[in-house]
Formats: C-alpha cells, sequence, structure tokens
C-alpha cells in the first residue's frame, strides 16, 4: 500500500511557484496556524502573510513566504492561491529589513495617518523579516 500524502500547489497571479506531495503542510491561516494530513476535512481559509511549512516525515523540507490570499483544502489536496510567494531560501534579509524600516517610515510620515490603513504593507514585512532569520 502506497504512502499517502498530501498533495500541495501553491499559486500566484504571475506562476505556479510550488507543486509537490507533503506528509503534511502547516499554513498561515487568517484565524491562525492550521495543519493538514491526508483525509483532513474539507475546508476554505484566509492567509495571512507568513511562512508555510512542508513536511516530509518529521521534518521540513520546505518554505515558502506568502503574502495574504486563501487556501482551500480538501481530503487529498490543498491550493494555496497568494498575492506573492517566494522560498524562503530566496529572501534577501537585507531587501526585507529595508522594506520593513521603509513600510513603517511610511507609515509615520503621514500626518493623516489612519490606523491599519498601511498595517498590511508593515505586516507583511515584519513577517517576511522574521521568515528571513
Amino acid at each position: 500500500m502506497a504512502e499517502e500524502k498530501i498533495e500541495l500547489e501553491i499559486v500566484t497571479p504571475a506562476k505556479l511557484l510550488f507543486s509537490g506531495a507533503a506528509d503534511m503542510v502547516v499554513v498561515p491561516g487568517g484565524e491562525g496556524d492550521f495543519g493538514m494530513l491526508p483525509g483532513h476535512a474539507p475546508m476554505l481559509s484566509t492567509v495571512r502573510a507568513g511562512t508555510i511549512d512542508i513536511y516530509d516525515g518529521d521534518k521540513v523540507t520546505a518554505q515558502v513566504f506568502v503574502e495574504g490570499g486563501f487556501a482551500e483544502v480538501t481530503d487529498e489536496r490543498c491550493t494555496v492561491l497568494v498575492e506573492k510567494a517566494m522560498m524562503v531560501a530566496d529572501i534577501d534579509k537585507a531587501a526585507a529589513e529595508k522594506r520593513l524600516t521603509d513600510a513603517k517610515a511610511a507609515q509615520g510620515a503621514d500626518k493623516d495617518h489612519v490606523d491599519g490603513l498601511d498595517g498590511p504593507e508593515v505586516t507583511a514585512a515584519e513577517a517576511m523579516v522574521s521568515a528571513a532569520d
């Protein structure tokens, strides 16, 4: 009997970033991280900026940084549709830190700033810096 895996696809508007099988996948959902194993109950979830962990056995074998989107889960597949994504290994830490500095500066420079209006850029930049660590 073949070992059960969950099929994972991570898709951006520009390309299919990842397609493969995993023993477990952990996604940064809008309400908190959630993990999927083969046989998971069907669900839809928003995805917040963060890192998708892809497991082979009990080890993380790949990590993908994503910036917001949606995830559809079935008993044998997880499809994650996101605005932006990149392999964590490809993140330039200095560029991520500059992005965070710039986002915070832009937020602070707006005298008529409305709380939350530019928060998503700061949040995404913070998640990217965290992923790069």
